[in-house]
């Protein structure tokens, strides 16, 4: 089958070419921005890009149109594939009929944490043999890829996959999970996110019970029972095991911390071993616990899994640290709502005592872009030292469409906002003093601040 994919240089679409690529299927895509590293990824996987959206790639005549939901109406390609009446079908449609079916699909969704789960799940999987198929929203260190078939060719039943509550196309509103058919289904934390497609918490709650109505009944649901919202989702209904992971209840999953970080791991109060990694913070303990639940239900002994997580190497993006100058260390991390924002300072904190901390922040996700976190954004930032926001205009009108100068003046002096990138480098460069911390946030590229950071230091 030849299938061109509009929007392929997303994370999800473009780990979507790689699997129909290995899958034996003929794959062109399109897109509107066509730039490394995914174009490069793609064109070694010997992918044909083309960049834009010209209806005339209706002469490629391929034999399916698989439709990311960056693709809208009015969309110059799209419009004629509809003209036209071509067959077309989303992205999640596809891999839940070409790639997953018949898979043991285990499924991580949650607000948060779903890359690092899922990165964390393969690995213990991977360790254990089980030679897992994955499709990951980020890229595992301890592969170095964001997506495969399996390790061996196709072999392996098994296939993991970071599930996404975000809308599927613009043709299908459901969530992207409904279409996975998860066996083993993650419901790590939820709250409330994505603004621009969900009026409350209760709209997203409604998501997360569709996932749990699809899961069969010799499935099982692995739930965060720290969660309100979770516990709602379950009262709704649930057709399959359920275990709990986090609470306090006797006959879950559960876990004791030790000063260096090491933590004992428990179910049903019986302790399985202790994980000694080098991961900080938390939500990372978390997401092992939920990875940990999740390998034993496709049969991994908890003791084999926790061995594997000591070996787990995080995903990039996640407390990345991207360099050292004049013992200056510059980190780049994805968190971007403020939940994620303040754990993440939290974690860094945990880990470099009474440092100092100078957090770079990109407010720049389609839910902060509408201003619905802002007011949520000055005690998210707390734990830092100096906060350096990139976004306001010289005017004082952010370019996100709300001030975010006026947004972190509940900071006092030590915050100060942007609009010029090469002003916030020499802002942080200039404040910057040996043995600090640079923690740059952010779910974008953030015009490589990172770099331009580390070769300021250096200069």
């Amino acid at each position: 089958m030849h299938i061109h994919i509009l929007g392929v240089c997303g994370t999800f679409m473009g780990g979507l070419a790689v699997l129909a690529k290995a899958a034996g299927h003929k794959v062109t895509g399109c897109d509107a921005n066509v730039y490394p590293p995914m174009s490069t990824q793609l064109e070694v996987q010997g992918i044909a890009l083309i960049e834009g959206f010209g209806p005339e790639q209706i002469d490629l005549k391929p034999d399916l149109f698989v439709i990311g939901n960056v693709v809208s109406r009015g969309n110059p390609l799209m419009e004629e594939i509809l003209n036209r009446g071509l067959p077309y079908v989303s992205g999640p449609q596809w891999i839940g009929e070409h790639i997953l079916q018949g898979k043991w699909v285990l499924a991580v969704a949650g607000t948060h944490g779903k890359t690092t789960t899922s990165s964390m799940l393969a690995w213990i999987l991977e360790d254990a043999g089980y030679d897992p198929g994955f499709l990951i929203g980020g890229v595992p260190m301890n592969f170095g890829i964001s997506a495969r078939l399996s390790g061996s060719g196709a072999h392996s039943s098994f296939f993991v996959i970071e599930a996404d509550e975000y809308d599927t196309a613009f043709f299908d509103k459901r969530s992207k999970f409904v279409h996975y058919r998860a066996k083993t289904a993650i419901l790590n934390n939820l709250e409330y996110d994505h603004a621009d497609i969900f009026p409350d918490l209760k709209a997203i709650e409604t998501q997360f019970h569709h996932l749990v109505r699809t899961v069969p009944g010799v499935g099982r649901v692995i739930a965060n029972a720290r969660e309100e919202a979770l516990q709602r989702v379950m009262q709704r209904g649930c057709w399959s095991e359920c275990e709990w992971f986090g609470g306090a209840a006797p006959d879950g999953w559960s876990l004791t911390t030790y000063e260096d970080g090491r933590f004992d791991v428990l179910f049903k109060g019986e302790k399985q071993g202790t994980v000694d990694w080098q991961l900080t913070g938390e939500h990372n303990r978390m997401n092992a616990l939920a990875a940990i639940a999740a390998a034993r239900h496709v049969g991994v002994v908890p003791s084999q899994a926790i061995s594997a997580l000591d070996r787990f190497e995080n995903v990039k993006r996640r407390m990345e640290l991207r360099g050292t100058v004049n013992d200056i260390a510059v980190y780049d991390d994805f968190a971007h709502h403020p939940t994620a924002i303040a754990t993440t300072v939290a974690g860094l904190r945990k880990k470099v005592g009474a440092a100092r901390i100078l957090a770079v922040l990109e407010p720049r996700s389609n839910t902060m872009k509408l201003g619905t976190m802002k007011d949520a954004l000055p005690g998210s930032l707390l734990d830092a030292d100096l906060v350096f926001g990139y976004g306001a205009t010289g005017g004082g009108k952010d370019a996100l469409g709300w001030d975010l100068s006026a947004a972190l003046a509940p900071l006092g002096q030590k915050a100060s906002a942007f609009h010029d990138l090469p002003a916030l480098v020499q802002a942080v460069t200039s404040q910057a003093q040996p043995g600090d911390h640079v923690l740059v946030m952010s779910n974008g590229g953030f015009g490589g601040v990172h770099q331009k950071i580390l070769d300021a230091l250096q200069s």
